[in-house]
């Protein structure tokens, strides 16, 4: 078990063998929008710490997550309870969700960045499968999504020419786009993106985001 972290309001606990916390997740937990009361799911959730971080900056949110992994599923659930929050989580490819289309008002992802075969560092937990590639992830997302709900992720910034193509082949517009680098002379390493569920066309490009600002 690796030490707690402490992320707002509330503790994270992550076992062993579930994807750590790491600062991608926490750009995006501060990036998404969010507002009270929402339905929200989250895409691989693993320990459900994105979750938490929305939890902590909204109150009254109904949670969800979906993991194929069951032991990261079961440290989601436990992280809820352990710092009294309700939520449903489900154990499963997220091509087969069992939630409502439409039910929900966010859905938010922190996938596999490397596509397979592509030499990507970071492991096999970031590599993405055919069960967890862009095409199945933005079709789960737009099937979740009432219209006008966001889908809020994070990405490797040279393949954000596939993401929006995939994107807008599920009827997901991108609205908002943020890259995040280390310092001001290093290439951003991180891309931030929101789109919307049937929305109209125009993207915000917002200021990049530094190391010391995440």
């Amino acid at each position: 078990m690796r030490g707690p972290e402490q992320l707002g309001p509330y503790t994270l606990c992550q076992p062993e063998g579930v994807f750590p916390l790491g600062e991608d997740a926490l750009a995006l937990g501060g990036f998404a929008t969010v507002k009270r009361g929402w339905r929200v799911c989250d895409l691989g959730t693993g320990s459900g710490c994105l979750l938490l971080l929305l939890a902590g900056r909204e109150e009254e949110l109904r949670l969800s997550g979906v993991d194929r992994d069951p032991a990261a599923a079961q440290a989601a659930r436990d992280n809820l309870a352990r710092n009294g929050l309700s939520g449903e989580i489900w154990t499963g490819d997220w091509r087969a969700v069992p939630f409502a289309p439409g039910s929900f008002d966010l859905v938010i992802s922190n996938p596999p960045y490397y596509a397979r075969g592509s030499g990507g560092d970071g492991g096999p937990a970031r590599m993405e499968g055919e069960e967890d590639g862009l095409a199945p992830l933005c079709r789960a997302a737009a099937r979740l999504l009432r219209n006008g709900g966001k889908f809020a992720l994070c990405f490797r910034p040279e393949r954000l020419a596939g993401l929006f193509a995939a994107l807008e082949g599920s009827g997901l517009e991108p609205k908002r786009l943020q890259f995040a680098a280390h310092r001001p002379d290093c290439p951003p390493r991180l891309a931030l993106v929101e789109a919307v569920r049937q929305g109209r066309p125009g993207l915000e490009v917002l200021p990049v985001r530094y190391r010391n600002t995440l």
